[in-house]
C-alpha cells in the first residue's frame, strides 16, 4: 500500500491531463543573437553578429579654437571699422591699404578664416579681399606665412568655412605675379582636404540647385580652385595636383 505525502495534490485522471504542445516539423527555435567586436573569440561563436568598424569621421566637423584675429580685433589693433552702405556692409579702412605692413596684417586676417560669427567672419573675409586687391608686389613675400592659417581653416571641415577659403584661394593666385607658382610647394598642406570633399556635389535630380548661383556648391568650387591652381602654377602645377588628387583631370592638356 502506497501512502500519499501530505500536502501533495491527488493525481489527475488520464483524460484530464494537458497534452504537451509539440512544435511543428522544420521549426527551429530562434536564439537571441549577440553582438561582439571583430577579431575576438566571441566573434567565432554561433549566433554572433560582428559589429562593424566605427566611422572614420573624414567629413566630421572639427571644433574651432580661439583665433588670434578675434583677440587682436577685440583689442582694437586693426585700423578698420564697419561701414553701412546701400549695397550692404563694407570695411572702412582708417589708413591707406597700400601703406599697411602686409607681413604683419595679412597672416592675421587669414587666421580669421576660421571664424563663423559676425562681425569677425565678415571683417576677416572682406579684409583679405581688400588687401589682395591693393597688395601688388607685397603679397608674394608673405605666401609662406599664409599656409598654416589656410590649412587650419580647411582642417575644420566646415562647409561654410571651406567655401569661403576656396574663394580666397582663387583670388590669391591671381592677385599678383608668381603667387600661383609660389603655392606649388605647399600643395601637400592645402590639397588633402580638397581631395576628401572633391566629389561632394548636391544631387538635386530635376530640381533647381540655388547653391550654384550663390557659389556655395563645394564640389564645383574645388574644381574651379584646382583649375585656377593649374593655370597660374606653371609647368609643375598639374603634376603636383595629380599626385595629391588622382581623380583630377587637366583643364589645359585636355
Amino acid at each position: 500500500m502506497v501512502v500519499e505525502k501530505a500536502g501533495s495534490s491527488p493525481p489527475k485522471p488520464a483524460g484530464e491531463r494537458c497534452p504537451q504542445q509539440q512544435e511543428p516539423l522544420g521549426h527551429v527555435k530562434k536564439r537571441q543573437q549577440q553582438v561582439s567586436d571583430g577579431f575576438t573569440v566571441k566573434a567565432m561563436m554561433k549566433n554572433t553578429v560582428v559589429r562593424g568598424p566605427p566611422l572614420a569621421g573624414a567629413f566630421k566637423e572639427r571644433p574651432t579654437k580661439p583665433t588670434a584675429f578675434r583677440k587682436f580685433y577685440e583689442r582694437g589693433d586693426f585700423p578698420i571699422a564697419l561701414e553701412h552702405d546701400t549695397k550692404g556692409n563694407k570695411i572702412a579702412w582708417k589708413v591707406e591699404i597700400e601703406k599697411l605692413d602686409y607681413h604683419y596684417y595679412l597672416p592675421l586676417f587669414f587666421d580669421g578664416l576660421c571664424e563663423m560669427t559676425f562681425p569677425y567672419e565678415f571683417f576677416a573675409r572682406q579684409g583679405i579681399h581688400d588687401m589682395l586687391e591693393h597688395g601688388g608686389n607685397k603679397i608674394l613675400p608673405v605666401i609662406p606665412q599664409l599656409i598654416i592659417p589656410i590649412k587650419n581653416a580647411l582642417s575644420l571641415r566646415n562647409r561654410q568655412v571651406i567655401c569661403i577659403t576656396l574663394k580666397v584661394l582663387q583670388h590669391l593666385v591671381v592677385s599678383a605675379d608668381m603667387v600661383g607658382e609660389a603655392l606649388v610647394p605647399y600643395y601637400r598642406q592645402i590639397l588633402p582636404v580638397l581631395n576628401i570633399f572633391k566629389n561632394m556635389n548636391v544631387n538635386s535630380g530635376d530640381g533647381i540647385d540655388y547653391s550654384q548661383q550663390k557659389r556655395e556648391n563645394i564640389g564645383d568650387l574645388i574644381q574651379e580652385t584646382l583649375e585656377a591652381f593649374e593655370r597660374c602654377g606653371g609647368e609643375t602645377a598639374y603634376i603636383n595636383i595629380k599626385y595629391m588628387i588622382p581623380t583630377y583631370q587637366s583643364c589645359i592638356l585636355n
